[in-house]
């Protein structure tokens, strides 16, 4: 296994192979000498492309991800940032969890949770006291997303390339930068690092056309152990929730641009919206 995963990480890094240095038959006495000839072998380097694939070849193979993360949002205007911290869940086919986690006071309490069964969005604020709940037919969550997943595929949306001058990533990863093929207000540039090892994503990075940038960094990801898929459905009857102001999102409604990918640096739009209270 170690030896197959080693051999491609060689490949795609376009380490050099030389061939051994081949004799020529021996010649007639009265011949001259002939010289010992040499033949180099030179792996072509990968396209950006083909390593969009490997990432996205890593998340289909698997059934679920499990991980912590920070999350960093810097806006361009005032130049400030917010980091957040929580845990993050993933299960196929199309489920989601990301938990915002709040420390003061030597307590941690959850601050918000962005949850998809799948059908449904759910964005929980306990500080606000609201729930947005939003269908997701017609596949409205970005791909940028729903390809962790292993749903959709980035080569078909954004146009890839190797980001060498990055200041993101390590000398162990390598850094993708994926512009939208088609202009969109959401993103100017999503940036992946990921792991030279099994090319598993290790930060993402959305830029608007604002250049406000919303960063998410991913610690220690489990990727064996078992989900169970009750935590991916929110029952708006449970007594947590159940006085929280419910908001259902119309079809044209924006992902929340705060969670997992929006730029982090506008207000939540909802439109056309039901409001009700429970």
């Amino acid at each position: 296994m170690f030896d197959i995963l080693g051999l491609v990480t060689r490949v795609l890094l376009a380490a050099p192979t030389a061939g051994a240095a081949t004799p020529a038959a021996k010649p007639a006495p009265v011949a001259a000498a002939p010289t010992t000839a040499t033949t180099t072998t030179t792996v072509a380097a990968p396209t950006a492309a083909q390593l969009v694939d490997k990432v996205q070849g890593f998340y289909q193979s698997i059934t679920q991800v499990t991980a912590s993360f920070r999350q960093t949002v810097t806006n361009s205007t005032f130049g400030g940032s917010k980091d957040s911290d929580g845990k993050v869940y993933l299960l196929k086919p199309g489920m989601m969890r990301f938990d915002y986690l709040q420390k003061a006071k030597g307590k941690v309490t959850m601050e918000k949770e962005f949850v998809s069964d799948g059908s449904t969005l759910f964005v929980i604020e306990h500080n606000n006291k609201q729930v947005i709940q939003q269908s997701l037919q017609g596949n409205m969550l970005p791909v940028a997303v729903t390809f962790l997943y292993g749903k959709g595929n980035l080569n078909t949306d954004f146009v890839a390339a190797i980001d060498t001058a990055s200041k993101y990533g390590g000398a162990d990863e390598i850094t993708l930068k994926l512009t939208p093929k088609v202009p969109s207000a959401q993103y100017k540039n999503l940036i992946l690092v990921v792991s030279k090892k099994d090319f598993h994503v290790t930060q993402s990075i959305i830029v608007d056309s604002s250049n406000n940038v919303n960063q998410f960094r991913f610690f220690s990801p489990d990727f064996k152990t078992a989900i169970a898929a009750s935590k991916f459905k929110v029952d708006l009857k449970n007594a947590a929730i159940r006085n929280y102001h419910i908001v259902t999102a119309g079809q044209t409604a924006t992902p929340a641009p705060g969670g997992p990918g929006g730029s982090g640096a506008s207000t939540v739009k909802v439109a056309p919206a039901k409001a009700t209270t429970k």
